[in-house]
């Protein structure tokens, strides 16, 4: 019997429903040997979760055919999110309650929303990743790792441009370095840090004397937006991570010419504070399927994708994978299918579509929602005529997922305030586009919850995809744009900034530069680049302000509208209600 019969969240905070469940977890040794493996490949932390040794995994089962392959997508979500962590938990507990052996992947969760308003990334209610405390704050380290990694770049930088100013061509020993010629005012990144700290947006740093460094404007971004972060997710192996770590571009020169972390000398020490990472940590959900962390969130800001090693080790392990891409199908999918999909060569075998009741009253036209605050009545009252306007969001999505040729199901991620009428309008509705639909209460039930969703997702596995993409690896960066912001946005149009125009035409015509992938930033609480228009917007045009250069990642990535690397901490966030029990150590309040 699953360790979830006796907990019901609708009279429990979910980290209340996770403390729970954790005193009858499995043990990670457990989960290795369900999962078949052998006792070198895995790498214990503590006695609940682990890394995996993925090379020797993968070269024992290279000749093992891949299971199917299944990806968790989403409309459009509230600021609170639509539950998509907790719809990939629901469908990996509903396909163990079926019988299958299943798996799943999801991103490590970042402090800067663990500590602010949208808390922890775990799921909720009986669909969680647990341990809950140790998925929530630091995990196996990855997230520190790439922090510290990115911030040596920047150390090696800044000192680099602090020696050459004083003392003209360097002397190390019997090694001389050339001067690099960094230009100042074009430095390619600033500092990291895994928070959401908006008062580190801009800084001038460097203030003091002749040896305090020198003088320059910077700032900070979120770390899970690091160009490492995206060569994480997308590095097939160690070789592939040091490679593409060294031609990762720090700064720029006063020709204009990139300076990389080879170039700085610093790639491999870097590579060395990484090397840990490469391995996918090892979890359960609540009622004990396994689960892999890898890589990091926020699709609107960077790939937001969970690993390609994790999804291909996965494919190894089990008969059906989950992998979960960020926010909605206008950024997480794309991305997933224009950019994971290329770099993997994986092709999935269904995609799922997140939507809820509240959402699509959101999209319709329905009253703000303001994180921390309680939910206007038009979202647990019977609406029929706000969740009808909603529905041109949920059918712009399905007709994005369309393009690619994978089968869907829509997901109605039902919430225990819901009304059948309006579940019924939102699968008439679904039906009539051409799509799978499925109600799931995992939330409240977990895999029994979930079975209808499971059923659903195992007969699309079934259908075989026609799968295609958006554009050819060919296809010129401002055409990929124009696309993008057309078929998937809804936009009539693409403009650019002085700026961005010029660094767009520059790339084009750098033969290096030019096939490389497309990685759109935009925000991801509209189809569009204005966070207040909902629904399907009519009428507007794209505009593109920057253009950054990701060339380890091998982006390019276009920067729509007035969205920024680094987010703001709200003025009541999450961390006003985190604590520890001194008399058991045990941490209460994350959600």
């Amino acid at each position: 019997m699953s360790n979830s019969t006796k907990l019901d969240p609708t009279k429990m905070e979910d980290w209340q429903v996770a403390a729970e469940a954790e005193k009858t977890m499995k043990t990670v040794y457990q989960l290795a040997e369900e999962l078949g493996l052998e006792k070198e490949e895995l790498l214990p932390y503590g006695h609940y979760l682990g890394k995996l040794d993925y090379q020797k995994i993968m070269k024992r089962l290279e000749d093992k055919p891949d299971g199917k392959y299944i990806e968790v997508t989403a409309i459009n979500p509230t600021p609170l999110g639509e539950g998509k962590t907790t719809t990939t938990m629901g469908l990996v507990e509903g396909l163990g309650a079926l019988g299958k052996k299943v798996s799943g992947a999801i991103r490590q969760p970042s402090g800067g929303p663990t500590f602010n308003v949208k808390g922890s990334a775990a799921g909720g209610g009986i669909s969680q990743c647990i341990p809950l405390t140790d998925f929530s704050l630091g995990l196996t380290g990855d997230i520190d790792a790439i922090t510290n990694a990115h911030n040596l770049a920047m150390v090696a930088m800044t000192a680099r441009i602090q020696h050459e100013f004083n003392y003209g061509d360097i002397t190390l020993g019997k090694k001389n370095l050339k001067r690099l010629n960094i230009d100042p005012r074009n430095p390619a990144i600033g500092w990291a840090i895994d928070y959401s700290a908006q008062a580190l947006r801009e800084i001038i740093m460097g203030i003091g004397g002749k040896m305090d460094g020198f003088m320059m404007k910077s700032g900070f971004q979120i770390t899970v937006s690091s160009e490492l972060m995206a060569i994480l997710a997308v590095a097939s192996d160690l070789k592939d991570m040091r490679a593409r770590i060294g031609k990762m571009a720090v700064a720029y020169n006063k020709k204009g010419e990139a300076i990389t972390c080879d170039d700085l000398e610093v790639a491999g020490a870097m590579t060395a504070i990484m090397v840990k990472t490469l391995n996918p940590t090892l979890m359960q959900t609540i009622e004990g399927q396994p689960v892999f962390v890898h890589a990091g969130p926020f699709a609107n800001i960077a790939i937001g994708q969970s690993s390609i090693i994790a999804d291909k080790l996965s494919l190894k392990l089990s008969d059906y994978h989950v992998t979960e891409s960020g926010f909605g199908a206008d950024i997480g999918f794309e991305k997933f299918w224009n950019l994971k999909c290329r770099y993997s060569g994986l092709t999935p075998n269904a995609s799922v579509i997140v939507a809820t009741i509240r959402a699509l009253k959101m999209h319709g036209g329905g009253p703000k929602v303001v994180p921390g605050k309680t939910l206007d009545s038009a979202y647990v009252e019977e609406n029929l005529d706000l969740v009808e306007k909603g529905l041109d969001n949920l059918m712009a999505h399905i007709e994005t997922v369309k393009k690619s040729g994978i089968p869907i199901v829509v997901c109605i991620n039902s919430f225990y305030t819901d009304k059948q009428s309006e579940i019924d309008l939102v699968k008439k509705a679904v039906k009539a586009a051409g799509a799978r639909v499925a109600v799931s209460t995992h939330w409240q039930f977990g895999g029994e919850g979930a079975k209808e969703l499971a059923e659903e997702v195992i007969a699309a596995c079934e259908e075989k995809p026609d799968f295609k993409f958006l554009y050819e690896a060919s296809t010129p960066h401002k055409e990929r744009i124009e696309r993008i912001a057309k078929e998937v946005y809804g936009a009539d149009g693409v403009t650019y900034s002085a700026v961005a125009e010029a660094k767009i035409n520059k790339i084009q015509e750098d033969a290096n530069l030019a096939p490389m992938g497309t990685c759109m930033v935009k925000t991801h609480l509209s189809l569009s680049h204005d966070p207040t228009l909902k629904g399907r917007p009519k009428g507007w045009i794209l505009p593109i302000e920057d253009v950054l250069v990701y060339q380890g990642a091998e982006f390019i990535v276009p920067v729509a509208g007035g969205i920024k690397l680094m987010p703001g901490t709200a003025s009541d966030p999450a961390f006003r209600r985190i604590d520890v029990d001194v008399e058991t150590g045990k941490v209460t309040g994350l959600f």
